[in-house]
């Protein structure tokens, strides 16, 4: 059963109007302090990026190599996370900044940006865990869900997700394709070619840039800086897809089958989010470093408001979800991480991870307040 077959109907509108509401009040706000803010995140972006690869170039030290390393892959992260992210979902187009705009950036990843902008913005946070629908749900890899058919395959999912998290970028990219789509005419042979070159052309760059230009410029260095991006790269996939992974997939995130689209209100869509994502909870520099993804359940009831506001929206989101006697799926950052890798074991094996909850009698606005 769905969380939004427990309130009744006034409910669930009434839960959207109080998210709108903040959804409004926070977009009149928007100033100064919040630009000041991504642009000085871009600006440490850069400078650790600059500092992490001078240091490489003195990798023969090996403090040097680890201080260089470590500083890339920081640089990598926050350059995906917070600002790639973040920038491309529209967050800052605000601004009206045409350096710092959904339609301008590209960010440090093996996706080019208008693909991803298509499978990230508009399908999974259209058809937030939908079977069938989103395409997110196990990314059409992983069995996540005892909604989707066990499988054989999926027997093996605990090793193909590891090599999943190390290559997470070109795994995003190759899954943008949507190849099974062509089968069924959905998507014709040329189109997925056409995709398939641009990401052909930006995996080149990338690779040109990492792996071939700075280990050159490095001269004798040559080795230790060409592994220190391999390292950071691989760091910052493997944080990225940790990330994204506890904000979709711990214990409680819910799945929707498609029947659940029809006639659905913007109050259920806001439910359907709310129950589908899940929060970490830590300190700024957690919050920071995870693109404030770890406000999860936030971005995706706010998708387009800057990442920096949700720290603040979280608490009245709570508070909301308290009153409509509504679940807020929240734990720290080991919990959430050992609920991934749980499900992601049990749903190797055939089989419901656990008996379906009893049903609950819908519930009024005053019965719970």
């Amino acid at each position: 059963m769905s969380t939004t077959d427990r309130l009744s109907r006034a409910d669930v509108e009434e839960f959207g109007r109080e998210l709108d509401r903040i959804r409004d009040e926070v977009l009149a706000s928007l100033g100064e302090d919040d630009a000041r803010y991504i642009r000085r995140v871009i600006a440490a972006q850069r400078r650790l990026e600059v500092a992490g690869r001078a240091l490489l170039f003195a990798s023969w030290l090996p403090p040097a190599w680890l201080a260089g390393t470590t500083a890339l892959a920081t640089a990598k992260i926050l350059e995906n996370m917070e600002i790639g992210h973040n920038v491309l979902h529209g967050q800052w187009d605000w601004m009206r900044d045409p350096k710092i705009h959904s339609t301008t950036w590209e960010f440090d990843m093996a996706s080019p940006a208008r693909q991803w902008i298509h499978s990230h913005n508009v399908v999974h946070h259209t058809w937030t865990n939908v079977l069938g629908k989103d395409r997110d749900l196990g990314y059409t890899l992983l069995r996540v869900s005892p909604e989707q058919r066990w499988h054989p395959v999926y027997v093996l999912q605990p090793f193909y997700n590891a090599l999943l998290a190390m290559f997470f970028e070109y795994g995003i990219a190759l899954y943008d394709l949507e190849v099974e789509r062509v089968p069924s005419g959905e998507k014709t042979a040329g189109e997925v070619l056409t995709q398939l070159r641009a990401i052909a052309a930006k995996v080149g760059r990338q690779v040109a840039k990492d792996y071939v230009v700075f280990p050159l410029l490095a001269g004798p260095a040559f080795v230790p800086v060409l592994l220190g991006d391999l390292t950071a790269n691989l760091a910052r996939n493997v944080w990225a897809h940790t990330v994204i992974f506890c904000g979709h997939f711990p214990d409680g995130a819910e799945v929707f089958t498609e029947d659940r689209l029809e006639n659905e209100t913007r109050g259920e869509w806001y439910v359907r989010q709310l129950t589908g994502s899940c929060d970490i909870e830590g300190g700024r520099l957690l919050h920071l470093m995870t693109g404030n993804l770890s406000h999860q359940i936030e971005h995706h009831l706010f998708p387009d408001l800057p990442s920096n506001r949700y720290a603040a929206i979280a608490p009245r989101v709570r508070e909301l979800c308290r009153r409509f006697d509504l679940p807020y799926n929240s734990g720290s950052f080991a919990r959430q991480v050992g609920s991934v890798y749980r499900r992601v074991l049990r749903m190797a094996l055939p089989g419901p991870a656990r008996p379906e909850p009893e049903p609950v009698p819908a519930r009024t606005l005053r019965s719970v307040v």
